[in-house]
């Protein structure tokens, strides 16, 4: 269930439980998960988009098999902090997500979350050409570990 605010998120997550990061986009989806502490996150996986059907049945068994307590998705605003088309697209996968898990979704600010994934892929040493095939999954764990680093506070 899509949740207001992070204060929310906090109140219905259980004790136990890492949590997935997702960053959607019009192709794949960059997935990452935290530490059971909810100290650190960490890029897992990023999943090429096929039908919502398929999509869902890999969130499931990751969500199964690290026993997720919550989501948050990376929801892209504008740069002054306005919505757009994308976001459009974000909230209607929530909907579709909130079908299949009853779990606590939470949208987070992913603003500048690609730039910060290039940056500290080019100071690791990743060359040009395999950054294209894990931008995602660090773009999602950017997004993820801004969020626990909040929630820490």
């Amino acid at each position: 269930m899509l949740v207001a605010d992070i204060q929310e998120f906090s109140a219905q997550l259980p004790v136990d439980g890492r949590l997935i990061g997702l960053d959607h986009g019009s192709k794949t989806i960059g997935v990452a998960l935290s530490d059971a502490l909810r100290g650190m996150a960490s890029p897992l996986e990023t999943i090429n988009k096929r039908k919502f059907s398929a999509d869902v049945e890999r969130l499931k068994a990751i969500v199964t098999q690290e026993k997720v307590a919550g989501f948050v998705i990376g929801y892209p605003l504008n740069m002054d902090g306005s919505e757009g088309e994308r976001c459009q697209s974000v909230r209607a996968f929530v909907r579709n997500l909130e079908v299949h898990f009853d779990l606590p979704i939470l949208l987070w600010d992913e603003r500048l979350s690609s730039s910060t994934a290039t940056d500290q892929m080019i100071t690791s040493g990743v060359r040009a050409a395999r950054r294209s095939d894990k931008i995602d999954k660090i773009a999602a764990a950017v997004i993820l570990q801004g969020m626990l680093e909040h929630l820490q506070k």
